[in-house]
Formats: C-alpha cells, structure tokens, sequence
C-alpha cells in the first residue's frame, strides 16, 4: 500500500517534501514508508534525499513529573500548611529519589525551611517544571534558559528524526515493474523471454560468506605441542584404547592396589565387559611378585597381590597406562634382538570421577612424554623439560620434590606466569621406578624419565577462559570455536 501510494502520488506532484508527513496523511506507519522508499531508491524509481530533525523529548523521569509534578511540589505539598514535619516522617510519605531531589529544589527555591523539623515558609507554589514539560509535550519549544535548566536536571533530551524527501527517479513508473532474476526453462518454452525485463547483475555484490569446518580451540593447542614433540625426535603412541585393564593402568607402573585412586569414588569401572582376559601371564607374574615381595633392590608392598582387581576394566586415569604398554612392547624387542631408544609422546583423553566445577572435569585430556635410554638421570630430565616448556614460551621454571607411586626421584614442576605475577604448578615429572621397569625386561642401565601435564590448562590461560566448561564439553559456544585465532605457541 506505501508503495502505490507514494508512486502514485509522484505521477500528479513533483515532489514529497516530507516522509514523515506523507506517512500520517495517508495513514500508515513511517517505517513502513521508509523502508519502501528505500527500496524504490535502490531501482531507481526515486531519488530520494535525507531529511534530520532534532526534537525535543522528555526522558522517562520527565514523563513523570508531566504526570505527578516536579519534586520540589511533591515534597511542598507534603510539609502540612501550618505547623511542621519531622523528617523521617515526610520521608515515608515519598519516593526516596523525589525526597532528596524535592528537598535540594525546595529548599533553594526558599519555599520550606529545612531542619529536623520541616516547615512552610510560603502558602502557595506554581509548579512551573511541570508546566514546562506539559507545553514540550505538545510539541512547544521552552526558551532557552528554561531548556538549559530542564536539560541539567536531565528531564529533556534530543531525539534525532531521520526522514526523507522524494521526487522522482530516471525509472520512474507509476507502478513497479516486476523484473526475472533467472532465465528459465519456462520463459524459453512459453516465449515470455521476449518481453521479460531481467534485473541488471550486480558484479561487486558479495556472495555470502561459505560456511566452513573450524578448529576448536584444544586442538589448535594440541596441533602445536604435537609440532614440539615432533621437532625434539619424539615418536606419537597410539591411544586409541579409552577401556583399559586395572593392570596396565595401576599394576604394571607398580601402583598398590589398595591405592585411594583404585577406588570406584576415583575412577570409571566397566559393567560390560567388567573384566579383561588377555594379559601376559608371565609379566603378570613378575608385577604380583615385586608387589608382594619386592625385588631390584626394593621390599614391595607386602601384600596378598590379587589378580581379580588386576582383571578389571575401566576408563583409563591417565595416558601413562599407554606408556607401560609401549615400554614392556620395548623391552620385549630389545629381548629378542637389541635395545633401542625411544622417544614417546601422547595427548589424548583421560577419565576421573571427580566433581565438576570450573576448573574440573571428569574427562580432560593428559600430554605425556618420556624418553628411555640408558644411562639416564635426575639432570637429563631437567635438560629436557627446559627445552620442552621454553618451546612453549616458558622460560622460567622452578622444580619441587613430590610422590608418585611409579617414578622415584619425582618433580612438580612450576613456571613464572607473568600475567598473575606468581608461580603455578604446569606439570608433574619424575623417573620411572626400576620396580616398574625390570619386571618388563630391561637391564639396569636403561632408565626412563617422564613427565605430563593437562592439555585444558594452558589452553584455558592462552585464550583467557576462566571456566573449563565454556572450553570443552556439551555447554561449548559455537561463537568460541569460530571466533578465536590460532594459538601462537613459539616453537624453536
């Protein structure tokens, strides 16, 4: 209808002078106009110029003093004609903002005296702010100190109208004429090509933008360790088991089984299959015996080793249930022909029944790496972990002494993080015991040295995420994934 009316209107006049006006003389809402004339100016059908207008509006508290009166009246109304008020008593009596506006413009109007008691010290008032904004709501312009005034107390504001003026255009018609985007089968068949009018092809108009796949954000990290390890020699080890034995996972890194870890408040065990069958029998005899009675220089755990905790399945606690089975894979080729060093590395995901919060969940993903050769000590693993984390750009590390249950000098490991300005743990480290590694076969001169940290971590503070759940998980913002750039690691 807005467009029939204003083509319509053009055919018998020059000009409209004012969309604005045009709108509520034919009735209809100006955005409506606006945009058709938007539309006719884009085919040329009008040329169209813009048209903006300041005008003065009340804000919403404006409105309601029009309404209810200035502040200063309120309260004057409210102090009784003879005798006087406390207070606290006129203070219930009103709107604690129009109390503390009403006293300030009451008291330096000189209308009331102000004290603990408050009193009149005229009988009667104008209220002349009301009055003002009555008259700007029906569309008068105050004077200029007035406006000023009304403007401080922020009771006024300018609004900004945005309009047109339209003549017409080079393709001026009285109606639009309907013009084809593609030539179709139909229009050839039937003949209508001849008298189609195809809409001009626009060559700078951008298509939309492809839709592609995106990185998330641990993967982007992953990708760039992963690069670290590679360029330090190390060699990826499969982790594409998730379900591992009890064995593999705690027994053969010479974990007790009565260890806290191995209880169900700790970790995932399978109902199906709840127990594994295939282990081998005489490495499991060897891991039974050094926990029961020692062995390589060490007592054991002096317990009744039992194979049916041993047998059970369940999500694996960490990637180093992965590590024993490629170091005992190791130990059995240097066996049968001779050893080989290696270096190993993994990332992948690892289970725990932890609580979950923002900074734990009870999946999240282990970087592990190790390297087995002999000869190794305390100093080698320290060389290597400096060169490892300063490819990560952090330089400057510090290493405390700490337990674990299959590595015998163990570290903590620490790095200065200068955006807290304090030191944080990033990781743990140590050498594998030789009660975990001379049951798998090797001599005594092959050492292992290893050391993990989590992968959520130092993507968390490298994108400046501070819950876990907005990285990983089913909560994960779609936005996050497509919106954030390629982790810049340092890699030397």
């Amino acid at each position: 209808m807005a467009e029939e009316a204003i083509l319509g209107y053009l055919e018998n006049h020059e000009e409209i002078s004012d969309s604005g006006q045009f709108a509520t003389e034919i009735g209809l809402d100006h955005n409506d106009v606006v945009n058709v004339i938007k539309s006719l100016h884009g085919f040329r059908y009008i040329e169209a110029q813009d048209i903006k207008r300041e005008t003065l509006v009340l804000t919403e508290e404006g409105r309601k003093y029009a309404e209810k009166g200035s502040p200063e009246v309120q309260l004057f109304l409210a102090v009784p004609e003879e005798g006087s008020i406390s207070k606290e008593e006129l203070q219930k009596l009103l709107d604690p903002a129009v109390f503390k506006i009403g006293c300030s413009q009451a008291a330096k109007n000189k209308w009331v005296q102000m004290g603990n008691q408050i009193s009149r010290k005229v009988q009667h008032v104008e209220d002349r702010v009301k009055d003002l904004l009555l008259r700007i709501q029906d569309g008068q312009e105050p004077g200029k100190d007035d406006n000023n005034s009304l403007k401080a107390r922020k009771l006024t504001a300018l609004q900004t109208w945005k309009g047109y003026s339209v003549k017409r255009g080079p393709d001026y018609a009285p109606t639009r004429r309907r013009t084809a985007t593609d030539l179709t089968r139909e229009h050839l068949l039937g003949g209508d090509w001849r008298n189609i009018e195809f809409k001009e092809y626009n060559f700078s108009a951008k298509g939309p933008p492809p839709e592609s796949g995106h990185l998330h954000p641990l993967n982007k990290v992953k990708e760039r360790i992963k690069n670290i390890f590679r360029l330090m020699n190390f060699e990826e080890m499969p982790t594409n088991k998730y379900v591992e034995s009890s064995f593999w996972n705690f027994d053969a890194l010479f974990q007790p089984q009565q260890h806290p870890a191995r209880d169900s408040h700790d970790t995932f065990f399978l109902k199906a299959p709840e127990t594994t069958k295939q282990l081998p029998e005489d490495y499991v005899e060897l891991v039974k015996r050094v926990h029961e009675s020692g062995g390589y220089g060490s007592r054991g755990y002096g317990y009744e080793w039992k194979r049916e905790e041993a047998n059970k399945n369940l999500l694996r606690t960490h990637t180093t249930a992965i590590s024993s089975r490629m170091l005992y894979a190791l130990a059995q080729h240097a066996k049968q022909q001779s050893f080989t060093p290696k270096k190993y590395f993994s990332i992948d995901r690892v289970f725990r029944n932890e609580a979950v919060d923002r900074t734990h969940l009870a999946e999240f993903h282990q970087i592990e790496g190790l390297v087995c050769d002999r000869g190794l000590t305390l100093g080698h693993l320290i060389g290597v972990l400096q060169d490892f984390f300063s490819r990560l750009g952090m330089d400057k590390l510090k290493f405390k002494p700490a337990y674990n249950p299959y590595t015998e000098p163990s570290m903590e490991i620490f790095s200065y993080h200068e955006g807290l300005k304090k030191w944080v743990e990033i990781g743990n480290s140590g050498m594998f015991r030789p009660e975990m590694l001379r049951p798998m076969g090797f001599s005594e001169d092959v050492n292992v040295i290893a050391w993990g940290l989590s992968l959520e971590r130092p993507t968390m503070i490298l994108y400046g995420i501070n819950n876990i759940r907005d990285l990983f998980g089913h909560k994960v913002d779609l936005g996050l994934i497509k919106k954030n750039p390629l982790c810049l690691i340092g890699i030397r």
